[in-house]
């Protein structure tokens, strides 16, 4: 298996762009830390965590599991909508990818929130994997039931080392 040069180095992802919209629009707050950072496109940047093994296969497919760290909060209403984006990893397994996260600050279990389209990944600009995404059954409810699965999501974008 060939691994990514000499690995990904971020993961860009903007969860979607109607509920940014959305949070912002009613007077909410959209915070990064911990290690993110917020685009100028609106999307979040992860680094990547030391020890992962995401890589390209001899196919050319991805396998193997990146995990990202930092943390984005989306909270409005007072409070009633609060959505945390911990420590985001991509996991390649036999059923399929997916985005997890953190459940909350406290990091106690992770959450699977999006499915990846692997067969539709393509590649971007300066050297980064585009990656279709979906809300997942789990992602669903930590959007606070506003998006029922299935629903697209911003691509995720693997951000590959500049050689």
């Amino acid at each position: 298996m060939t691994e990514l040069p000499p690995g990904v180095s971020a993961l860009s992802w903007g969860v979607k762009q109607s509920f940014r919209t959305y949070v912002e629009a009613t007077g909410g707050v959209i915070e990064a830390r911990d290690g993110a950072e917020r685009a100028q496109d609106g999307a979040f940047t992860f680094a990547a965590a030391p020890g992962g093994d995401l890589r390209l296969d001899a196919d050319g497919k991805l396998a193997g599991q990146g995990s990202f760290l930092g943390e984005v909060r989306f909270e409005a209403h007072g409070g009633m909508l609060s959505v945390c984006l911990a420590d985001p990893a991509v996991e390649i397994g036999v059923s399929g990818a997916v985005i997890t996260v953190a459940d909350s600050s406290a990091r106690t279990y992770r959450l699977e929130v999006a499915q990846l389209d692997l067969d539709a990944m393509t590649s971007g600009e300066a050297g980064e994997i585009v990656i279709p995404a979906t809300v997942s059954m789990h992602g669903s409810q930590w959007l606070g039931d506003h998006y029922p699965p299935r629903t697209p999501l911003d691509p995720v974008r693997l951000i590959l080392p500049r050689r």
